[in-house]
């Protein structure tokens, strides 16, 4: 075969693997790359279990996290997104009542509990939510209610305490979980409401000082689910069924979470 006959056939050749997964890096199973968009407090979790399937299927995976409510507007706006996973029932609901997220997909696998931190530090003894009105706390950093579930469960809670009037001023609002953790880490804030398994990994920099009564928030419930536009549909199912399956729920449990108690 002559020199050229070599070079058109060496470009068909790639071109086919180009096609299969890139010249030279074998085909990849059938499926292809996934984007998975996940509340911030569900980031090393999902993680390792991007890990886990990764390594399962030879596909990867973007992990995509933060606020519930940005991701649902990323959603709304057509952002790329093959999965779901929301730290919020509401922002599910309303995606699957605009027809963004396929409804029989839809699955509950995990729980959360809300929780008061303040820095390792912190010389304030600070024993419950009603402590925070003591004038030695200026700053109280929350989940913004109007994208953060955290927020919005946070609100609840201050409400059922008669404490709404009385935080006002004292409020700084994050943009998601993890910032509202940070900025407590730094004591950038006196004190912070986040998630348990937020505190968790925080490890030494913050301390639990009370946790939310069950009945004064909606319960903090993580539904799944694939996203109707996704160009990946049986990839995405089987990242889902990962999250819901007995090895799924083991990672889940490692960071903290709790079963949701039906699937």
């Amino acid at each position: 075969m002559n020199l050229l006959l070599r070079r058109v056939a060496l470009g068909a050749c790639c071109v086919a693997l180009f096609v299969a997964g890139g010249c030279g890096r074998g085909a990849k199973t059938p499926g292809g790359d996934i984007v998975v968009s996940a509340a911030a407090s569900l980031r090393d979790a999902f993680q390792e279990i991007g890990r886990i399937y990764e390594a399962r299927t030879g596909r990867r995976v973007s992990l995509n996290t933060g606020s519930s409510g940005a991701l649902q507007a990323q959603i709304e706006s057509g952002a790329p997104a093959d999965v779901f996973a929301s730290a919020g029932v509401k922002q599910m609901d309303e995606l699957a009542a605009r027809g963004f997220v396929e409804g029989e997909s839809r699955r509950d696998f995990a729980r959360n509990t809300l929780v008061l931190i303040v820095p390792r530090a912190s010389q304030l003894d600070l024993k419950e939510f009603a402590d925070l009105a003591d004038a030695r706390v200026r700053r109280v950093a929350v989940g913004n209610p109007k994208t953060v579930p955290a927020g919005q469960y946070t609100a609840q809670v201050f409400e059922q305490a008669g404490l709404s009037g009385k935080l006002r001023e004292k409020l700084v609002f994050a943009e998601d979980v993890r910032q509202a953790l940070a900025y407590v880490e730094r004591g950038e804030a006196e004190a912070g409401v986040v998630y348990a398994t937020d505190a968790r990994a925080a490890g030494d920099g913050v301390r639990v000082v009370a946790t939310a009564a069950e009945g004064t928030h909606d319960p903090v419930l993580y539904p799944i689910a694939v996203v109707r536009n996704s160009k990946q549909q049986q990839a995405a199912r089987e990242f889902l069924e990962l999250v819901v399956s007995a090895e799924g729920q083991a990672v889940l449990r490692k960071y903290g979470f709790e079963s949701a108690g039906r699937q």
